[in-house]
């Protein structure tokens, strides 16, 4: 059996072991479902998510063209605090801005590796903290637009780590750290303008990941160099199939590429 289609970030269900999914244009795996199964994988072409034409990806599954067009990659996106909806300012589609700046996001602390903290739109949660491979999370602040939660992030990275350590999230090397505590200490740090939508009375969510077996050394496999690859999947973390030979590869960093994935 085989299917072939263009790597997007794999869709998840939050239950009590998270189930993955793979949208392969004419199929829909359930990559949960290959586990302890040998899989080859193969690169086949480009095709970039937004003009769909077969191009070299540049970042984020655009071709770069569209990187540099399109509303989706705009600077705000990776940078929270750049929003400027609420000012009625464009930066590429005012209209696509509004629609998604202007909602519900939260400011949440998660341990992965170790707590971080992060921002994610109000209908992201859980799956923001699934994608990150966080085994817990905690709601800090819900505000009522993107800007409020980006600059509510810069004033606490000053005092959290605001990146997950990709290897040890992979490992399972996780910090025992408890978010309640860490939500006590940065209450002070929040920033006056966001202050009225601290969340009280919250509870940390809790997540379990499909994983056989965690690397001890991660590999991690560029399928644009070696165009084929052979293993045993063992676990899926965040975004990433891991391998029984401690190889690892990161299906959000790959979008754009066509591959064929075919059971053995």
């Amino acid at each position: 059996m085989q299917y072939t289609g263009v790597l997007k970030k794999m869709r998840t269900e939050y239950l009590d072991t998270v189930q993955y999914y793979l949208d392969m244009k004419s199929d829909f795996i359930n990559v949960n479902q290959l586990l302890n199964k040998e899989i080859e994988m193969h690169f086949v072409t480009y095709e970039c998510l937004c003009c769909g034409k077969e191009k070299e990806i540049y970042r984020q599954g655009f071709c770069k063209s569209c990187f540099f067009e399109t509303p989706n990659a705009g600077d705000w996106i990776m940078r929270p605090e750049l929003s400027k909806a609420h000012l009625d300012e464009e930066d590429r589609d005012l209209a696509y801005e509004k629609k998604v700046q202007l909602q519900p996001h939260v400011v949440y602390l998660a341990n992965s590796s170790n707590v971080k903290v992060g921002v994610t739109r109000k209908t992201q949660v859980p799956t923001r903290w699934i994608d990150q491979g966080a085994h817990e999370a905690l709601e800090i602040v819900e505000a009522p637009n993107r800007y409020l939660a980006g600059i509510t992030e810069v004033a606490l990275k000053g005092h959290v780590a605001d990146k997950t350590n990709w290897r040890k999230m992979l490992k399972n090397d996780i910090e025992d750290a408890n978010l309640i505590d860490w939500y006590e200490r940065l209450k002070e740090f929040i920033p006056e303008e966001a202050k009225d939508y601290i969340v009280e009375n919250n509870k940390e969510t809790n997540i379990n990941f499909p994983v056989e077996q965690y690397p001890e050394k991660p590999k991690s496999l560029n399928i644009k160099k070696e165009l084929s690859y052979k293993g045993k999947l063992v676990g899926i973390k965040g975004q990433y199939f891991i391998f029984e030979d401690n190889t690892v590869f990161n299906i959000r960093a790959n979008e754009g590429i066509v591959v064929r994935i075919v059971l053995v």
